[in-house]
């Protein structure tokens, strides 16, 4: 049975990328007959590379909605609680050690493993069998937390971030005591596709919260870093004001693999952030193309 199981869960990865490849040709189908009805609605001119299949592009449009999610990999969330571990890389530094316990009391219900001389591929085995939604791995450079990586089970995708400007609970002044209710989450300006996408990754990570929780985490993107920040509501009389806990940090996502971690290097990758993409604002990917020329009116405003 042990060994049949690397085979099973093999023959059930196969499946799943098989059904993700089937469902993205649904959607390039979809978007083809999209661009076609609205040409002819609006008596444009129809793309060269649709004129061949138009005809038959406007017929299949009449049924529309085609696109299969089942797929999905966070068709479930939110139906029960995320099970998530969290661990780091190898020999990890003091401070990394000191900034993981901190990380997993952001997340209700977590739990912390040492890394200890397990590999990535006996961590992600360990994880599945006791159905584990996400792993968490903290990496560090030089004794600095710099990178981490959510890895959604059991088949993906692997979410890479890399971590800056990170402040540590005890360095935030007058913090207030963690509590253990689960958070409610605000997500700014993270409207595009992509900005979506990786909003799936990171707010799946929590729980449902009650409507009378006090806890507030706030993911807010500004030029594709996304500012972690973590508060509770105080209530004095009739003032009502926010009070940071910490930790704190920016987040910015480089890298977003249809996989897991054991077999990573065969995994597709749908989005990688490269060098020439950084050469110009217009290239910011997790705001919405509205949202990057509204901030930009209010700079011109400034100026």
């Amino acid at each position: 049975d042990v060994q049949m199981l690397p085979m099973r869960e093999a023959r059930m990865r196969r499946e799943y990328v098989y059904r993700k490849s089937i469902e993205e040709k649904q959607r390039a189908l979809e978007e083809d007959r999209k661009k076609v009805t609205e040409s002819v609605e609006g008596s444009k001119r129809i793309a060269n590379h649709l004129k061949k299949d138009a005809l038959s592009l406007q017929k299949g449009a009449e049924w529309g909605g085609q696109v299969n999610e089942v797929d999905d990999e966070y068709r479930w969330a939110g139906t029960k609680d995320p099970k998530v571990v969290l661990t780091t890389s190898r020999d990890p530094s003091s401070k990394l050690k000191m900034f993981s316990k901190e990380m997993k009391l952001m997340f209700p219900g977590a739990q912390r493993m040492n890394r200890g001389h397990y590999d990535v591929r006996h961590l992600v085995q360990a994880c599945r069998a006791n159905d584990v939604t996400d792993l968490l791995i903290l990496t560090e450079t030089r004794g600095r937390p710099d990178g981490l990586i959510v890895c959604h089970l059991p088949f993906g995708p692997t979410a890479y971030f890399n971590l800056s400007n990170v402040v540590m609970r005890h360095d935030v002044p007058d913090r207030e005591t963690i509590s253990e209710q689960y958070p409610h989450l605000v997500f700014h300006n993270m409207k595009s596709k992509l900005g979506l996408r990786f909003t799936s990754v990171l707010k799946y990570l929590f729980p449902v919260p009650k409507q009378s929780s006090k806890r507030i985490i706030s993911f807010t993107n500004s030029n594709d870093f996304i500012s972690f920040r973590h508060h509770t509501v105080v209530v004095d009389g009739a003032e009502t004001s926010l009070k940071e806990i910490g930790p704190r940090f920016e987040l910015r996502p480089y890298c977003l693999k249809l996989g897991t971690l054991e077999n990573i290097s065969a995994a597709e990758t749908e989005w990688q952030l490269r060098s020439f993409m950084r050469t110009s604002k217009k290239r910011q990917f997790l705001a919405a193309p509205q949202d990057i020329e509204s901030d930009g009116e209010e700079e011109e405003m400034e100026e």
